[in-house]
């Protein structure tokens, strides 16, 4: 929403992933930004002309702040301090309070701890994700060049053998050389532009359900509950059926090895507004979850799972989610996992208005 017109300086804290408050003297509210407005569940006109005491678990401790603050002509900053949403939530922000307009109002910023949190996770996988993306793109380039030199010996030499014994073995070399050639095509595969068009997204899971019946059919109950009211956004249909795909894939290997009882999968579809990731604020946003009732993410493994050839499976290449993550980032999307005994949940975050015009293959 707007700001009041009496305070055009405001303008610009509409697009902070920060809660913002501003208010006067006498601590009424004369402005909050959308950030705020999801935190504490209150819209901006609802908020507004309301003394901020109605959001406060310690009122006496605000005052001090803002008063010392107003004495010191700084920014009072306290690591936890506990707020209310409208419907009595508490939560624990990082309160900081700052004088502003020549001592007219207080600026009041709050950002949940969990969130910084979240931030902080983010932002280790992201420079993680980057360094995955180049060590696929150096190994690949590395071994292929070689592989393909292997491959042409064994065939020149499987031409000068006349055993048929012998000539097993260079069957065998030129066999896996092709295995790894085809290993690195997938370790590329990232790194090819993306084709971006308008996607529905239930199409696309639609596609990956079916692959995945027809390959694990009779040994799994594939369930969906889909928001049918997702709008359609700009996306890279087949990239988004692989990283679904080998999530799923994965998830239903590791119920089958466990022998877990009714192996279940299930899809879930829900619309996301004014979501906060990759410190960006998203008015609209799809959300994924892919949820399995197997034996859960191995601990030695649950913080490395999208680090390329990490794998629970000794038969699996470690691709599979590394992929799976690389596509998604493509789409300025965010991935993340929830894992115990029992349950496995994966969700994808995809915006909606994603801006991909300029993006290239990683």
């Amino acid at each position: 929403m707007t700001p009041p017109k009496i305070y055009p300086n405001f303008e610009g804290l509409e697009y902070l992933t920060a809660a913002v408050i501003i208010c006067d003297t006498k601590f009424l509210v004369l402005y909050i930004n959308p950030s705020t407005e999801a935190l504490l569940e209150i819209s901006n006109d609802q908020a507004c002309s309301k003394n901020i005491e109605i959001f406060l678990d310690d009122v006496e401790f605000f005052k001090h702040a803002a008063n010392t603050a107003r004495e010191s002509q700084s920014a009072f900053r306290e690591n936890e301090f506990f707020i209310k949403t409208k419907h009595n939530k508490t939560i624990c922000v990082t309160l900081t309070v700052t004088m502003i307009n020549n001592g007219a109002n207080y600026l009041i910023e709050m950002i949940q701890m969990d969130q910084q949190v979240k931030i902080a996770r983010e932002e280790r996988m992201f420079i993680q994700q980057q360094a995955n993306t180049e060590l696929l793109r150096n190994l690949a380039h590395e071994i292929r060049n070689p592989l393909g030199g292997l491959r042409g010996a064994a065939q020149l030499l499987e031409k000068e053998l006349e055993s048929k014994n012998l000539k097993e073995y260079t069957t065998i070399v030129i066999s896996e050389a092709d295995r790894l050639q085809n290993l690195m095509n997938k370790l590329l595969t990232p790194h090819q532009l993306p084709a971006y068009k308008m996607t529905n997204i239930h199409e696309v899971i639609e596609r990956v359900r079916g692959l995945i019946v027809s390959e694990f059919e009779g040994e799994i109950e594939f369930i969906r509950d889909y928001d049918v009211s997702l709008p359609e956004f700009t996306a890279d249909r087949e990239k988004l059926i692989q990283a679904l795909l080998n999530i799923g894939r994965n998830a239903i290997q590791a119920m089958l090895k466990d022998s877990t009882i009714k192996p279940k999968l299930k899809i879930i579809t829900r619309s996301e507004r004014q979501i906060i990731f990759h410190k960006k604020k998203h008015s609209t946003a799809i959300r994924i979850d892919i949820v399995d009732n197997g034996p859960g993410i191995p601990k030695n493994i649950k913080d490395k799972i999208f680090y390329p050839l990490v794998s629970g499976n000794q038969q699996g290449t470690g691709l599979g989610l590394s992929l799976a993550q690389n596509f998604i980032t493509l789409h300025k999307g965010l991935i993340e996992v929830e894992s115990n005994p029992g349950e496995t949940a994966f969700t994808i975050i995809l915006p909606v208005k994603n801006d991909l015009k300029n993006t290239k293959g990683l």
